[in-house]
């Protein structure tokens, strides 16, 4: 069995298969950036292109940014009132990784937290060109979020945002396992 959404504490987590700039009804979406925050490709490519120029000129005083790091912007032409932008490790290169990924989550709902924000998206971050095995980033962002539920008051929903098919699985399968 496969789960697409669990509740603890209050808090919905879910899965969903989709694009990342097209989440209507989330309040904040999250970037895997790039250190600049610059357009580039996945999923920094998706919500820049989305967001518009508007949104790189309101990136360019906030960069650059470290591994673990999170910054928040306006949405502008995206459906989303926020987006929180993270810059993952790169698996292998920037250590120590788990830690850093940890962060990029930790980083972002408490961004999300500090603008009262209700409902945040994720993708997958750090697992396309960067690198991170999926399975093992899914684990670690899972176990971070459910670590951080008890200290939110105001996210009530948590969406990870997931491009293929297999990533979906692979989340699905992984927030089972947390609730067995």
């Amino acid at each position: 069995m496969s789960a697409n959404k669990i509740t603890i504490s209050g808090v919905t987590i879910e899965c969903i298969q989709g694009d990342i700039a097209a989440q209507s009804g989330i309040a904040a979406v999250v970037n895997a950036a790039n250190a600049e925050l610059m357009i580039g490709g996945g999923v920094a490519g998706a919500i820049h292109r989305a967001a518009g120029p508007r949104l790189e000129e309101e990136c360019r005083p906030l960069a650059p940014i470290s591994p673990g790091e999170a910054v928040i912007t306006g949405g502008h032409n995206l459906p989303n009132r926020y987006v929180i932008h993270c810059l993952g490790p790169i698996y292998g290169i920037d250590k120590p990784e788990n830690l850093l990924l940890a962060n990029c989550y930790r980083n972002a709902l408490k961004l999300a937290e500090e603008h009262r924000i209700e409902s945040i998206a994720f993708p997958a971050i750090s697992t396309g060109a960067f690198g991170y095995p999926i399975s093992d980033a899914a684990e670690l962002a899972f176990r971070t979020i459910v670590e951080d539920i008890p200290k939110l008051k105001f996210v009530k929903t948590i969406r990870f945002v997931l491009f293929s098919a297999s990533d979906l699985k692979v989340h699905q399968e992984t927030l089972s396992r947390m609730i067995e």
